[in-house]
């Protein structure tokens, strides 16, 4: 599915705890997920939001956590185990031309894709994967980074995620990211 991946490096950046001070998950995402939910973080890299997510959905829930890099999965199995948090994490591994999630029967309640969609190859077949793992009634929330992505490029992502049956519930944009809450 990737064009362009962020490289390992960079994640080490992106999972510094001193994010959480312009981006918190909890804060960001705690308005839709619930205790109990299947949240599925696509393009996790090492679980900056797949942590905290995994908090979250508490004791019947779960996150799976999907990447195209195995370094990325690795290190986030890493980090689950050292947070007490490997049996709320499935990781599973994409290929650059599927997210590979034909098998996922559980049905996702939220989906997240943070600062990913813009490195897809086929934009088109991405929504349509997510939007046939996410149960009727739930949500997939997209972000991107604006100082790396137009918000013309934003809309055209929402365009493409409208062909696929998604609604555009809600559109938000601060500092650092674009985004919009879709819905099935």
């Amino acid at each position: 599915m990737a064009k362009h991946v962020c490289p390992v490096w960079v994640a080490y950046l992106l999972a510094n705890p001193l994010r959480k001070l312009i981006q918190d998950p909890k804060r960001m995402l705690g308005p839709f997920v619930k205790e109990g939910m299947i949240v599925l973080d696509v393009g996790c890299a090492m679980g900056f939001f797949s942590l905290p997510l995994a908090e979250m959905v508490g004791g019947g829930g779960s996150v799976i956590c999907v990447d195209v890099q195995e370094k990325m999965l690795n290190s986030l199995r890493k980090r689950a185990d050292k947070a007490g948090l490997s049996d709320k994490i499935k990781t599973h591994l994409a290929d650059e031309d599927s997210l590979g999630l034909s098998d996922l029967k559980v049905g996702v309640d939220f989906a997240l894709a943070f600062a990913v969609v813009h490195e897809v190859r086929n934009a088109g077949m991405f929504f349509s994967e997510i939007y046939d793992v996410i149960k009727p009634g739930g949500s997939f929330l997209v972000a991107e980074p604006r100082l790396h992505v137009s918000e013309t490029d934003v809309e055209i992502s929402v365009y493409l995620a409208e062909k696929q049956g998604f609604r555009a519930l809600r559109r938000f944009h601060n500092v650092l990211d674009w985004g919009v809450l879709l819905g099935k």
